[in-house]
């Protein structure tokens, strides 16, 4: 059975480039609508950021978030992907990834 990081950076894994999710939308897959937080640690211990882009993942307001590189590595990574980043925060309506049900 794999662990709740491990689930964590398997969802991670499967968001397009353009495309962003939220911590809590992670968590709500998972099942652990309270466990934001605890996505953000097990995105923070990421060992292969080229092959899981955490950075994908911002806060449910928009801002994006801490990164382990750095929020302005994160910020250049996302506008790397066409994401356009203002004062900040994404456009979670133009850009947000829902990975639908959960299970």
């Amino acid at each position: 059975m794999k662990s709740f990081s491990e689930k964590v950076l398997q969802l991670a894994a499967k968001i397009p480039p353009g495309r962003i999710s939220t911590y809590s939308e992670i968590a709500r897959v998972l099942g652990k609508s309270g466990a934001s937080r605890a996505v953000g640690n097990a995105l923070n211990k990421n060992k292969h950021p080229e092959r899981i882009p955490c950075y994908r993942v911002v806060r449910s307001d928009g801002f994006v978030g801490g990164y382990a590189k750095g929020t302005a590595e994160k910020i250049r990574r996302l506008e790397r992907d066409g994401i356009k980043v203002t004062q900040g925060k994404v456009d979670l309506g133009k850009h947000f990834h829902s990975f639908g049900t959960k299970g």
